[in-house]
């Protein structure tokens, strides 16, 4: 039962930060990249950050490097986005998705697996 779940979303004001954790379950975790896409309302979904396997390298899109951080925790089967700096545009829905034998994928189609997602709201 493969299966990955996303938290630690939230409402806050701009300038502040949050957490975001992604739990998996069911598969080999360090065996796969994972990486972090957004969903604003009425938007399509779009590449935020990817890690690779031993999360040895990493990937941030252009908008929000410098402020958010991709990481991951073998051991906990667990990977983190660290949001800092927030600001309105941020806000959207944030899923975490696994991918097996790609390099630095950044489109949605190259991940099989997904969370549920979990929310952003940031505020002026």
């Amino acid at each position: 039962q493969v299966q990955l779940v996303e938290s630690g979303g939230g409402l806050v004001q701009a300038g502040d930060s949050l957490r975001l954790s992604c739990a998996a379950s069911g598969f080999t975790f360090a065996a796969y990249r994972v990486a972090w896409f957004r969903q604003g309302p009425g938007k399509e979904r779009t590449f935020v950050a990817t890690i690779s396997q031993g999360g040895g390298s990493t990937y941030h899109i252009g908008s929000v490097r410098g402020r958010f951080t991709i990481s991951r925790d073998n051991a906990k089967n667990t990977v983190y986005l660290q949001m800092n700096s927030l600001k309105p545009e941020d806000t959207a829905a944030y899923y975490c998705a696994a991918a097996k034998d790609v390099f630095r994928a950044t489109g949605s189609q190259q991940y099989s697996c997904w969370g549920q997602g979990t929310q952003v709201t940031v505020s002026s």
